[in-house]
């Protein structure tokens, strides 16, 4: 065993659990897993096995809102974090991002090891300095990086997402009967289709004879409410605002699939094995962040005119990556109830590519 390691990822909820297997092959061989969180990813840390504890805390480098950098806020960090009295550390990122603040603050705060993926020169700050190249999906990006540490993940485990079990019962939210979940919102607006765009998916799905469970957090009620009201029936249910993190959880394992633009609960849909149809807007790339380890259908144009922009606000009029037609997202349900059929139950072995193509591909 290897003492005492923390595990650093700061952004949201669907970053931290892709940071998953990684952390479990960090857990294999340590004796304490530290998690160090931001405030949007914390209830994801808190589904993650083989965490220990949790400790949160809002970088400014990382944050969209970002707050000030002051001597308190760092002094307060380097204090806890010498507290926990760490034998190594992993600072994951995602690739537009620099480890080196973080190493920097660990550093300070007596951290001997450190290991992260960095392009920059990192001097003395990094133990371990790993290079990455290509696209690899995230979860993988991860993992290469506490495998190059010495942390690999034990024998019978296959690298996909998960989380804690056992989940709460939500039949009494849902129903019981078997149904689909759609999940209009997105965390960056550019990620999020029209909310015309999935009312007319939810009203097609809904006349192909699905039930609809609409999700969302408590500022969606509004979205789920709208595109509920817009469906007029009641073969819709609208769960908006009314599930803390495992509870939704607990709703997207029951889902026969999974229909949501990239965003934390697609990864968290991956996370429970249930196939996920993804609206997904080529901002940053379906390679690195598609739902992983599921079968999935990524939909929407992957050439359109934002792809790699990594824009926050979609930067051309009438958002027409994400401009699908209702028909698409009921084919491709059909595809992946068809799929699980065909496989006897959710899938959670890691799925094959997806092609590039305008309206997707099945995997």
């Amino acid at each position: 065993m290897t003492g005492r390691v923390l595990v650093a990822r700061l952004d949201n909820i669907g970053d931290v659990l892709l940071a998953g297997p990684a952390v479990r092959a960090v857990a294999a061989h340590a004796d304490h897993v530290v998690l160090l969180a931001g405030p949007r990813g914390r209830a994801g840390a808190d589904l993650l096995p083989g965490v220990d504890e949790v400790v949160e805390w809002c970088a400014p480098w990382i944050d969209p809102e970002p707050p000030a950098l002051t001597q308190d806020s760092v002094d307060a960090l380097v204090k806890q974090v010498r507290d926990l009295r760490l034998d190594a550390a992993f600072v994951l990122t995602s690739f537009h991002q620099s480890p080196l603040p973080l190493a920097l603050v660990l550093r300070l705060a007596g951290v001997p090891w450190i290991g992260a993926i960095s392009d920059d020169y990192p001097g003395s700050l990094l133990d371990l300095r790993h290079r990455v190249s290509g696209d690899p999906p995230e979860a993988e990006r991860a993992l290469s990086l506490v495998t190059a540490g010495g942390f690999s993940l034990p024998e019978g485990d296959d690298g996909a997402l998960a989380v804690r079990r056992p989940l709460p019962d939500t039949r009494a939210l849902t129903g019981a009967d078997p149904f689909v979940v759609v999940h209009p919102a997105a965390s960056v607006p550019a990620r999020q289709p029209a909310w015309e765009t999935t009312a007319s998916a939810v009203t097609a799905l809904v006349r192909a004879g699905h039930r609809v469970v609409l999700t969302g957090g408590p500022a969606e009620r509004d979205l789920t409410g709208r595109i509920a009201h817009a469906a007029r029936s009641e073969r819709v249910v609208d769960l908006g605002g009314a599930t803390s993190l495992p509870e939704l959880a607990s709703v997207l394992a029951a889902a026969r699939v999974v229909v949501a633009p990239n965003t934390g609960p697609a990864h968290l849909a991956a996370a429970v094995g249930t196939p996920v149809v993804s609206l997904f807007a080529p901002v940053v790339p379906q390679s690195r962040w598609a739902p992983y380890g599921v079968p999935r259908v990524v939909l929407g144009d992957q050439d359109a005119p934002c792809k790699n922009t990594r824009a926050r606000t979609c930067p051309v009029p009438g958002h027409p990556c994400l401009a699908l037609d209702a028909a698409e997202v009921v084919g491709a349900v059909g595809a992946m109830e068809l799929l699980t059929a065909s496989t006897g139950g959710h899938d959670h072995g890691p799925a094959p590519r997806v092609g590039t193509k305008p309206t997707g591909g099945v995997s």
